[in-house]
Order: C-alpha cells, then structure tokens, then sequence
C-alpha cells in the first residue's frame, strides 16, 4: 500500500509540473503547447478558464477511449481509463492555480520570451518524466493516442505526431472562427512540439535514473517506482 501511495505521490508531482511548465510557455504570449492549444483557444473565447476547458477537453479524450476499446474492454482497461477522470480534474485545478500565481508575469522584451519558453519546456519536461515513471496512470491524451495507435495498428510515436497537428490545426481554425485572427499558436508552440521529446529522453535516461533520484530524494520515496521503470 505505501508503494502504491508513493507512486501516485510521484505522479500527482509531475502533474503540477507539466502544469506549471505549460503555464510558462503561455505566459511567454509566444503561444502554448501543442496539447493545449485547442484548450487555450476555448478560454479565450467562453467565461470558462483554461483549466477548466483542459478538463473539458479530457474528459471528450477519455469518452473517445472508451468507444475505442468498445469491443474489447477488459475489467483492467475500464478502471486504467475511468482513473484519468480524477487526475484529469486535478490536472485542471494545477493549470488554474499556476495561471493565479504568474498573473503578474509579463515579459518586456523578446529574450525574456524565449527564456520562459525554454523554462516551461524544461519543467513540462520534467513532469512528463515524473509521470511516466511509477506507471501508474496515463494522461487522457496519450491514452486516446496509445488506443488509437492500437486500434488502427499505428506506430504509437507517429500517431502521437498526428494528433498533435490535428490538435494544433483546430486551434488554429477555432481561433480564426472566434476572432479572425490566430491565437495561442506561435513559434513557442514549435519549440515545444521540437524540444520536450528530446528533453523528455535526455531527462529519462541521463538525469531521473535510479541512482540519480536516489540521492536528490529519499531513496525509499523512489525504489517502488524506479524497479518499474
């Protein structure tokens, strides 16, 4: 049981990091990342905030999982979805209470723009790592990507690029629907298409390993989730 405690300790951590990251690169005004795109365009235009639009949106991903693996659902498969439900909403909340705290964040000048984004790159990338790690729960979005790519007998890395394009496309779209003009999709949304994969590896393997972890935090806190990795 404390096992399992720690690792959704662990997740709930990358949680809030991918969360504050995203928030980085948004209040860089040089876009956002590619998963909430769609999401920040919907804020933009409806009373709703960006956390709540996030969860919105995962909750339609976690509905289009269900109606993927409609034909043969495990008892397994059902409670790894219906799981999501609640972190998605604890995700939302993480997206509101960073969107609080940096309200004040506005960069004067072009370089200050880029360094937020490399920030939020490097914190998103960092909490993609966390939550990876215990393999506990996936994310609606790469839940609907790992589905899907399976369904169709897709390569999971190659679908995962399409659906991102597809995500920053409606945005796109929406965003010229609402205003007649492009919003929430920038050069920062380019870079942090380009970087968090490769960030994300070099995090994986070279910094986040078992020996590593194991003398920035306690040991015990990790050796459940590090002999699953």
């Amino acid at each position: 049981m404390k096992s399992i405690v720690r690792n959704y300790l662990i997740f709930t951590l990358g949680l809030y990091f991918l969360s504050a990251g995203i928030v980085s690169i948004l209040r860089s005004t040089l876009g956002t990342t590619p998963i909430s795109s769609v999401n920040y365009v919907l804020s933009l235009n409806t009373p709703l905030s960006l956390g709540t639009c996030t969860f919105l949106i995962n909750t339609l991903l976690i509905i289009g999982q269900f109606w993927l693996v409609r034909d043969r659902m495990a008892r397994r498969t059902a409670i790894e979805i219906l799981l999501q439900f609640p972190f998605s909403m604890l995700f939302g909340l993480f997206i509101d209470l960073n969107m609080y705290l940096t309200q004040g964040v506005q960069p004067q000048s072009y370089v200050a723009m880029l360094a937020l984004v490399a920030c939020g790159c490097l914190v998103q990338s960092v909490g993609v790592v966390l939550e990876i790690k215990p393999h506990v729960v996936m994310m609606s979005a790469e839940g609907f990507v790992y589905y899907a790519s399976q369904r169709y007998g897709k390569e999971f890395g190659r679908f995962k690029v399409g659906f991102d394009v597809t995500l920053v496309t409606a945005a796109v779209l929406l965003s010229l629907l609402c205003t007649r003009r492009i919003e929430g999709v920038r050069e920062g949304t380019l870079a942090a298409a380009l970087a968090t994969g490769w960030i994300v590896t070099f995090l994986n393997r070279r910094v986040f390993t078992r020996t590593a972890l194991g003398r920035i935090l306690p040991t015990r806190l990790f050796r459940a989730a590090s002999e699953r990795s």
